[in-house]
Parts: structure tokens; sequence; C-alpha cells
């Protein structure tokens, strides 16, 4: 079908393309829970993070090694990356709606996958549970080593299966509901921003190695563009904990008290909610880069953690995402079908 036609069955051309966007979305969707990350696939984060990588090097020489230079040449840093990895996309979708609506819905589709991890954090932290119930253990700290920032070499047992559980709750937020949150928000675009932006955060908003003033920006646009998807991640992790009868009422008590023990405002959202409903104890003092970062607790132990607490995780994150994605989805749905 050509683009009249297609424009005659559909609305006129931004109702088709905000069609089109939501049916890309329930598709990326629907593709990370299938596929995951597949290693074959050019992936736009490592594109994001080749990116990130070379600025740095052309905006430390360019900017003088003092406190405000730094600062600059990181802020510079964060609004070339955010207008390359949200423009970039958004010139390619643009092609492809003028091609044929159908290869904008293809592409659109595949963008949106790239951006949800998922799967892969259940993949990746169930790494860490086989690990560990085999008794393996430095091969479960080599597994959580690839999805926790922290060293990882003293960690025992019960600290790596902490790390992992920690992970998966923060990372549902990170990882899931704030990409889903961007994509419905602004679509593809949307959600390869919140990437570039989580991205930037993860290489460069460290204290530590330099980046006290070069990382501050991007430290500082991920702390703002993740704030609402934080809250909105733990109230629905409340509700997952109630669906999956795991100790909703523990989980709400710890939210509220525990909610702000993070030097980060968004972080212990999640992992309050989670160390509630899985009656754990989580966070307390980490090494980063070979530094001591000393970290309040956050919950009660209830019970000793075990390494099936990472599975109890991940099915807390998967019945999160669902009721996200059912929420953002009865929101958007009727706009687009019934209003217009």
């Amino acid at each position: 079908m050509g683009w009249h036609g297609f424009d005659r069955a559909g609305g006129d051309m931004a109702i088709t393309l905000a069609r089109l966007t939501f049916l890309s979305i329930l598709l990326g969707v629907l593709f990370d829970l299938l596929f995951g990350d597949p290693r074959f696939l050019p992936h736009p984060v490592r594109a994001i993070g080749w990116l990130i990588a070379v600025l740095e090097k052309g905006f430390r020489r360019a900017f003088p090694a003092t406190p405000r230079g730094e600062a600059a040449g990181g802020a510079c840093l964060v609004l070339l990356v955010c207008l390359l990895s949200a423009g970039i996309p958004a010139g390619l979708l643009a092609l492809g709606f003028w091609l044929n609506p159908y290869v904008y819905l293809a592409l659109s589709a595949l963008f949106c996958w790239q951006t949800l991890a998922a799967r892969d954090l259940q993949k990746e932290s169930c790494k860490v549970y086989r690990a560990l119930r085999a008794g393996d253990i430095e091969g479960a700290r080599a597994a959580v080593s690839m999805i926790v920032g922290r060293d990882t070499s003293v960690l025992d047992e019960s600290g790596i299966a902490r790390a992992a559980v920690e992970t998966v709750a923060e990372n549902t937020s990170d990882g899931v509901i704030a990409p889903l949150f961007f994509l419905f928000i602004g679509g593809a675009v949307g959600g390869l921003f919140y990437k570039a932006v989580n991205t930037m955060d993860s290489m460069i908003g460290y204290r530590e190695n330099g980046y006290l003033y070069f990382g501050k920006v991007a430290a500082r646009t991920d702390d703002v563009c993740n704030y609402i998807p934080a809250r909105l991640s733990a109230w629905f992790m409340l509700a997952a904990s109630a669906l999956l009868g795991m100790r909703p009422r523990n989980a709400w008590k710890i939210y509220r008290r525990d909610r702000r023990k993070h030097a980060s405002p968004n972080s212990a959202q999640t992992e309050s909610v989670c160390a509630g409903a899985l009656g754990l104890r989580l966070a307390g003092d980490a090494i980063y880069h070979g530094v001591l970062h000393p970290k309040p607790w956050i919950g009660d132990a209830l019970r000793q953690i075990q390494p099936f607490d990472i599975v109890r995780a991940c099915r807390l994150m998967y019945m999160t995402a669902f009721l996200a994605l059912a929420v953002f989805s009865a929101i958007a749905a009727p706009v687009l079908w019934l209003v217009f």
C-alpha cells in the first residue's frame, strides 16, 4: 500500500505517525522479551558510548583543566551527545516515513527494542544466580562484575547476591520503566535520548578518576531525567509486590522510610521497595574504582539473603514492567484510536 492509501485509512499524517509509533513501542517490548539484545545487531548504545569517549578526549583538550573549564567541557559533551543521539535517529525515522510508513514502523520498532533491557537484565543477573547455586564464587564474582559498577573482588556469597538484587532493583527503573516512559513521551527518539543521558551518567557521572567536575552535568542531567520515572517505577513495583504476594505492607513501610537513603535522588526509590518486598537489607558500604563509599543500609534483614532472591527480584521487575506497560498503553491507546 502506498503512502496515500495508508493516509486515507489512518487519518491525517500526524495521527498516522502517532499510531505507528505506538505500535512500534509494543513491538519493541515484544522483541525485547523474546530476544533480548542480540549481539550480532549493531546497537545504538555502543555507538553512543563510542561517541562519548571520543568527545571526552576532544573537550578535555579544548577546555582548561580547571574546575570551571572541566565543567564547561562536560556540559558541551552532554549537549552534543544529546543532540546527535536524538537528531540522527529522528532523521532516519523521518526518511523512513517519507519512503513508506511500514519502513518507519520497522525502523522505529528496532530502535524501541534497543532501548529496553528487561530480558538482558534477567539473563545477566541469572548468570550470577546459577554460578552461586553451583558454588562457583569466582564465576559469580565475574558474572556480577558485568552488571554492577562496584569492585566485586572482595564480595562473599551474600555480597554477590546482594549486588545482583540491587542492580535488578535499580535497573528496573533505569533499564526498563524509564526508557518505556520516554518511548511513550517521544517515541524511539525519546527513548534514545534517554539512553544517551543514562550512558553518559554511567561513563562519566562519577566523582572519582577526574570526573568530579567534568561529569557533573551528566550526573545532574540523569538525575533530572530519572526523577519522575524512578518514582513511577517505585509505585508500579509496590503494586507488583502485592500482586506477587511479596510482603507489600513491608515494601510500603521500607519505601516510605528508606527511599531517600542514597546519594542519588532516584536510586533508592526502587531499591527500597525491592528490599521491603523481599524482606532483605540492601545497599551498605561499597568500593567503587578503589574508593570506599560509605552508604546507609536500605531495608531490614528479616531473613538472610539467598541466591534465589535474584530470581525473585527478576520476577518483581517483570511484573513492574507489565504494569507500567499496561498503564501507559491504557492512557495512549484511547487517545490515538478513540479521540482521533
